[in-house]
């Protein structure tokens, strides 16, 4: 390679695992696998020792990946929270080993542990009490997540037995294979977005702005490490079994080698006994056991000398590729699904496996009849993971993605930073239109019980309904002449019809089935603005004041409603009875009436009790401080949201300045 193929390669590397850093640590959605994504690392930085003189301070080399965002206050750690190098190869493994002995003249004993496929978190303890929980972050500073980390059960707000008066013990969050399952059936039947594997539901989790909802994904949690650990024991074993004495959970399945043999030993064990456990597991990690060893053998820039993590490849199988079917959901998007010749991938057979959106395809170079790598993505969602060229047909051409919808014939549109394509045939196009009637009906929306999914598609080939009004509109002499369809079955869902129009106003903005709008986000939206009405008027700028709405749920609310389709619909619920209203809530004074709040930094109580006494005396809590904000009441450690509220001017209270408002 010639120095100017290395620029010309490094600069694409360098811009490719940038766009996938942002996937993974910011949106949750990782477009490759960590398999692919490291080779792509250990590409650029084998370019990098090649050719330094083209190695640059902002390299993905350099640093580690950042999960940080706007939601929450940063705040700086302690101690750097480094990366783990990380390696696929008992032979650089095996190096590892062979470095650390060159330094320490010794081999050393070393300590496995489980290598936990989640997001890892930094707890801080004073006089035994959780006061602390952050993100790693970009290693250096992390996002507060503490409020949402009181609420995992496995976490001890309070230590037990003979613990020292500071402590900051570090460890993974993740979600069980159960919870996972059961996140993404409900995703599933809101048409959201599914998460791609436990570890992007447990980051995306750890994230919310609600902590009820956070509360109810039933994340877990193990401890695996104390930064200054080196001061209170002789090793990092003992310092494990110490924490377990405080009423940490640390995993039962560590062990001390003491020899190269038992690491390898450990590895091969749990390459297959991983599979029967109920979360995921991603490698081993192997670290020196004694803290005295640990120091001389130090750091790199970016990772401990004494520690490494050997990953296991996720399983695979491959198999040909024969067609690849395109399905529109109720929001228009289309998503490529590939139909496989059967293969047998981790107990059972696969047939078909996600295709994920144009983008996937061609990063891959995915043809018809190619032989593919299947995956199961946190060994649950099958998806196609690459290629294998080798076996390619020389007749075959790069795969065209389709220009029109499949349902309706509609020209697809594809919006600026999306992945997919959309139908924009809204009212017209059949699945889109099925599959809003069948959301507004669901169990979490209109739940409408006795129109199932196979009635709905009924009553629309019969030309009963053609939107949701419609279900309002049905008679019994329309229904009883159906298919399967009794006196009694038609008198019950009349019935759970006639029931649906006292469904509260949140769950009625969720049934309405506006893009983005899912049943968490209905709440706070329903919380703020009190009305349909109200919320029709709203402007983008106003919306985004409103706790867990961005730009493009703003965006896609004024779109709905500038639609005339979509207000004709509404003006029918609205005459048909249905709650367009949120029910009067308790209020205790009109204090606060007309102010806005933004609530930062640590306080006495959780911020949602202050949220609460808020708006009991009639005011707002918005999440984000702007030039309309009235006050930001602050707690220690501000971050930037008092920065922000100095730069604007917005008045600054404490709690004793708060509590004389309302007294």
């Amino acid at each position: 390679m010639t120095l100017k193929e290395a620029i010309k390669r490094a600069d694409l590397l360098r811009e490719t695992i940038e766009k996938c850093n942002h996937e993974y640590y910011v949106l949750n959605q990782p477009a490759i696998s960590d398999f692919e994504y490291d080779l792509l690392m250990q590409e650029l930085a084998g370019i990098e020792r090649k050719f330094p003189q083209i190695r640059q301070i902002d390299s993905p080399t350099q640093r580690v990946g950042s999960d940080i965002t706007e939601a929450f206050e940063q705040v700086a750690h302690r101690h750097p929270m480094m990366s783990l190098s990380n390696t696929y190869s008992e032979g650089e493994l095996a190096e590892f080993d062979r470095r650390v002995q060159k330094t320490l003249g010794v081999a050393p004993e070393y300590v496995c542990e489980l290598k936990f496929d989640g997001t890892a978190i930094s707890l801080i303890y004073k006089g035994g009490v959780l006061t602390q929980a952050v993100t790693r972050g970009d290693g250096e500073r992390g996002d507060d997540v503490s409020v949402n980390v009181r609420t995992i059960r496995t976490v001890p707000l309070r230590l037990q037995g003979d613990f020292p008066a500071e402590l900051e013990i570090r460890g993974e969050i993740f979600m069980p294979f159960s919870a996972f399952d059961a996140l993404n059936k409900q995703r599933a039947e809101e048409e959201e977005p599914l998460f791609a594997n436990p570890r992007n539901a447990a980051a995306g989790t750890l994230k919310l702005l609600d902590s009820s909802v956070m509360a109810s994904r039933n994340l877990d949690c193990f401890l695996y490490y104390m930064p200054a650990g080196d001061q209170l024991f002789r090793t990092h074993y003992e310092s494990l079994q110490a924490a377990m004495q405080w009423g940490f959970r640390v995993s039962e399945h560590i062990c001390v080698c003491r020899s190269m043999a038992d690491v390898f030993d450990f590895i091969h064990r749990w390459d297959t006994a991983r599979k029967a456990l109920p979360y995921a597991t991603d490698g081993v990690v192997i670290k020196v056991n004694d803290y005295a060893q640990q120091r001389r053998l130090g750091m790199t820039a970016k990772s401990p000398r004494w520690a490494t993590a050997f990953k296991f490849k996720a399983e695979q199988a491959i198999t040909r590729l024969l067609s690849i079917d395109f399905q529109v959901g109720r929001t228009g998007a289309v998503t490529p699904v590939a139909n496989l010749e059967p293969v047998l991938l981790a107990g059972t057979t696969v047939k078909r496996a996600s295709l994920h959106n144009a983008d996937q395809i061609a990063l891959f170079d995915i043809r018809l009849h190619d032989h593919v790598f299947i995956e199961k993505g946190g060994e649950i969602i099958p998806k196609v993971v690459g290629v294998d060229v080798s076996q390619r047909r020389d007749d075959t051409l790069p795969f065209q993605y389709i220009t029109h919808c499949p349902e309706c014939g509609a020209l697809l549109v594809r919006d600026e930073g999306e992945a997919k394509h959309y139908c924009p045939n809204y009212t017209h196009c059949p699945p889109q239109i099925v599959g809003r009637i069948e959301h507004f009906i669901s169990r979490k929306a209109m739940n409408i019980d006795g129109l199932g999914s196979e009635t709905v598609e009924l009553l629309y080939s019969e030309g009963l309904v053609h939107n949701i009004a419609d279900i309002y509109q049905l008679r019994a002499e329309q229904l009883l002449p159906l298919e399967r369809m009794g006196e009694k079955s038609v008198e019950n869902i009349l019935r759970a019809i006639e029931e649906s129009k006292q469904t509260p106003f949140a769950r009625v903005l969720f049934a309405l089935g506006i893009r983005y709008v899912g049943e968490t986000t209905a709440k706070k939206i329903a919380d703020a603005v009190g009305s349909l009405d109200a919320l029709s008027r709203q402007t983008e700028e106003e919306l985004t004041t409103i706790d867990e709405v961005g730009d493009r749920i703003a965006q896609s609310i004024c779109t709905y409603f500038s639609e005339p389709e979509n207000t004709a619909v509404i003006e029918r619920l609205r005459a048909a009875g249905l709650q367009f209203q949120a029910a009067a809530k308790t209020r205790l004074s009109d204090a606060l009436v007309g102010t806005s709040f933004v609530i930062t930094g640590t306080l006495s109580r959780p911020r949602d009790e202050f949220k609460v006494l808020i708006e009991q005396h009639g005011g707002t809590v918005v999440s984000a401080v702007s030039a309309k904000t009235d006050y930001l009441l602050a707690g220690d450690n501000g971050g930037t949201k008092l920065q922000k509220a100095e730069k604007l001017g917005v008045k600054i209270i404490d709690e004793a300045a708060f509590n004389a408002m309302y007294r």
